[in-house]
């Protein structure tokens, strides 16, 4: 049995800037180019189970698996005007990726204050 954590590694070796800008594109005679933030993991494991009913030393059980994830979210576009390029972002998106964080510090703040207080 391959190990698993190998054979996901090799799938994603070439994962890179292609995986957060995109293939330009033109749209009403501009061309812009795709952003996106993007992250993934991958894990895996396996192992050899010493079998109770084994009648040669050593004979055992494999076991193994492993798994993984990924986020892909559109941040915005780098779209060339007039010569001139720059970054639009998508603002929706950016206001879903930081509400958390901004839930986050407000939490942080007010634990922070309540230490102060006392």
């Amino acid at each position: 049995m391959s190990n698993i954590a190998v054979q996901l590694a090799e799938s994603v070796r070439n994962a890179g800037a292609s995986t957060v800008y995109g293939d330009p594109v033109e749209v009403d005679g501009q061309e812009m180019v795709p952003v996106a933030l993007a992250w993934y993991g991958f894990g895996g494991g396996g192992g050899e189970m010493q079998s109770k009913n084994a009648v040669a030393p050593g004979a055992g059980d494999e076991a193994g698996g492993g798994g993984g994830g990924g986020v892909s979210i559109p941040i915005g576009a780098y779209i060339k005007r007039d010569g001139v390029l720059r970054f639009e972002p998508n603002v929706i998106a950016l206001l879903a990726v930081a509400t958390p964080f901004v839930g986050v510090l407000g939490w942080a703040v007010s634990r922070f204050i309540k230490v102060l207080k006392h």
